[in-house]
C-alpha cells in the first residue's frame, strides 16, 4: 500500500498531511524547474555580457553590447541605473535623492538595482528552504498518527499479534518517506541553486562596483 491509498483509508488528519505534503512536492517541483530553466547559462551570460560592456567606447554602445548577452536582464539594469546619472553636470539638488557627489550617487543607485536584481535571482529559495526543513516532520507526524489510530482499533479488536500490529504499522511508516522523498529533493535543488546564485552575485557587485569607479570619474 502506497501513501495515497494509505491517507485515502485514513480520517481527515492523515488525509491533510498527505495532500499537505502533495502541494509542498508540486510545489517545489514547480520552482525547480522554473529556476533550473532560469539559471541555465546566467553566469557564463554574465561573464560575456560584461566582458562585451567594457569593450564599448562608451556607456550607450556598451548598454546596447551588453544586451545581446543578457536575455536575463542581469547585468543591462546595472549599466541602466549609472546611466540614469548626469555625468556631465551634478544635478541640481532639488531631493535628498540627488544630494551628494557623483560617487554617492552612484553608489546609491547602483545598490537599488543589485537589490532588486539579487531578488529575481533568489525568487523561490524561501520555498525550498522551507519544504526543506518541514517536509519530513509533516510526513512524521502522518506516521505518528496513522500508528496512533492502528493501534487503537487492534486493542478495539481484543487480540494483539505481531502480524495484527507490523501491517498497520508498516503503512503508516510509508507517510514518512513520503515526506522524505519531498524533502530531499528541495534541499538539494536550495544548495545548488544557492551556490550558483552566490556566484552570480558575487560577479555582479565586483561589476557595479567596476562601474561605479569609471562613472564617478570627473
Amino acid at each position: 500500500m502506497n501513501a495515497f491509498q494509505f491517507a485515502l483509508q485514513g480520517d481527515a488528519i492523515s488525509q491533510t498531511v498527505a495532500f499537505a505534503l502533495l502541494l509542498m512536492s508540486v510545489s517545489s517541483w514547480v520552482v525547480i524547474l522554473i529556476k533550473a530553466w532560469a539559471l541555465r547559462g546566467s553566469r557564463n551570460d554574465v561573464a560575456r555580457s560584461t566582458a562585451a560592456f567594457w569593450q564599448a567606447p562608451n556607456l550607450d554602445l556598451g548598454l546596447q553590447q551588453a544586451r545581446v548577452f543578457d536575455p536575463a536582464k542581469l547585468v543591462t539594469p546595472l549599466i541602466s541605473a549609472g546611466q540614469s546619472i548626469d555625468h556631465s553636470d551634478r544635478l541640481k539638488e532639488h531631493s535628498l535623492a540627488q544630494a551628494g557627489n557623483k560617487s554617492q550617487q552612484l553608489t546609491r543607485v547602483l545598490r537599488d538595482a543589485l537589490h532588486s536584481i539579487n531578488h529575481q535571482l533568489n525568487f523561490g529559495q524561501v520555498l525550498l528552504a522551507t519544504i526543506g526543513s518541514t517536509a519530513p516532520f509533516v510526513g512524521l507526524l502522518g506516521t505518528v498518527w496513522g500508528i496512533y489510530h492502528a493501534l487503537t482499533n487492534i486493542a478495539g479488536a481484543g487480540q494483539m499479534t505481531i502480524a495484527q500490529i507490523s501491517g498497520p504499522v508498516g503503512e503508516a511508516l510509508v507517510m514518512t518517506a513520503a515526506g522524505l522523498l519531498v524533502a530531499i529533493p528541495a534541499v538539494l535543488a536550495y544548495n545548488v541553486f544557492g551556490r550558483i546564485i552566490g556566484q552570480i552575485e558575487a560577479e555582479l557587485e565586483g561589476f557595479a562596483n567596476d562601474l561605479r569607479d569609471i562613472l564617478s570619474q570627473p
